[in-house]
C-alpha cells in the first residue's frame, strides 16, 4: 500500500500532493511543499523494504510513525469537520472518504505490528533473515 501510494504521488506534479496537505490545515507553505517532495519517497521506500523484508524493522518503525501521523491528520479533520469529501492517500488513483481512512490507517497499523513480530517461518524469506 505504501509504495503504491507513495509511487502514484511521485509520477504527478508535488503540487497536487501539496494542495491535499494544505486542505488539512496543519501545515501551510514551505513546509506543505517540502512534506510533498519528501513523503512519497519515505512512502516508496518504506514500503518496498517492508515488503522485501529489508531492514524490516526501520522499514515497519517508520510505516507506524507515518500511519500514526496520518490518523493524527485524518482525525483531526474528522473532528473539526474540514471539507475533505476524500483523504488523497493515493493521488487521483483511489478515492476513500476520511472515515474509511482512518479505520484502513488503523488496521494497516495493526497488520505492521503483525509483520514485525518474530515468529518463526515468518521471516525466513525476507532478506534480512539471509544475514542474520
Amino acid at each position: 500500500m505504501f509504495a503504491l501510494s507513495g509511487f502514484e504521488k511521485l509520477i504527478g506534479p508535488y503540487q497536487n500532493f501539496k494542495y491535499v496537505i494544505e486542505q488539512y490545515q496543519v501545515l501551510g507553505g514551505d513546509q506543505a511543499a517540502l512534506l510533498a517532495r519528501t513523503l512519497p519517497w519515505l512512502e516508496l521506500f518504506a514500503g518496498v523494504f517492508f515488503a522485501m523484508g529489508l531492514w524490516t524493522t526501520t522499514a515497519g518503525v517508520t510505516i507506524l510513525l507515518m500511519l500514526g501521523v496520518f490518523m493524527g491528520a485524518v482525525g483531526q479533520a474528522l473532528i473539526r469537520k474540514l471539507p475533505l469529501d476524500e483523504c488523497g492517500c493515493f493521488g487521483e488513483l483511489i478515492s476513500i472518504p476520511l472515515p474509511m481512512v482512518f479505520v484502513m490507517d488503523a488496521a494497516l497499523a495493526a497488520l505492521t505490528v503483525m509483520g514485525l513480530r518474530k515468529r518463526p517461518g515468518v521471516r525466513t524469506l525476507s532478506i534480512d533473515a539471509m544475514y542474520e
